[in-house]
């Protein structure tokens, strides 16, 4: 299962997690088969563009990922989301890349169907 978090750094799964998807400057992606981490890679975030939310929806979609893990998303994204058929996570709690993953594996984050950010 591919696990993606927005970060703000590109320190592997000590990265610390990013307030936003869109926002962030890397995605770190986890790979994980049941309890076992198996891979962790951090990519760039190539930004929202010019087709706004809807780039940051493509961009993350092309990494195949199998759940999105955020600290905050909007309503349009999250919807695109929903409609691509990726299951999105809510960790306001954790830190970093390690305790989320320690969370979503305890199966104590919050499955998101819209917007989680206010600003949005």
């Amino acid at each position: 299962m591919r696990l993606i978090f927005p970060t703000d750094e590109n320190m592997g799964y000590l990265s610390k997690r990013g307030a936003h998807f869109g926002k962030a400057k890397f995605y770190t992606i986890v790979t994980i088969n049941g309890d076992d981490i198996i891979d962790v890679e951090g990519i760039a975030n190539l930004g929202h563009g010019a087709g706004g939310c809807g780039n940051a929806v493509m961009n993350i979609m092309e990494l195949n990922p199998d759940a999105l893990i955020v600290g905050g998303i909007g309503g349009s994204p999250a919807q695109g989301f929903a409609k691509a058929g990726l299951d999105l996570y809510f960790d306001r709690d954790s830190t970093t890349v390690k305790e989320s993953v320690a969370a979503f594996m305890q199966g104590s984050l919050e499955k998101i169907g819209s917007g989680t950010c206010s600003a949005h």
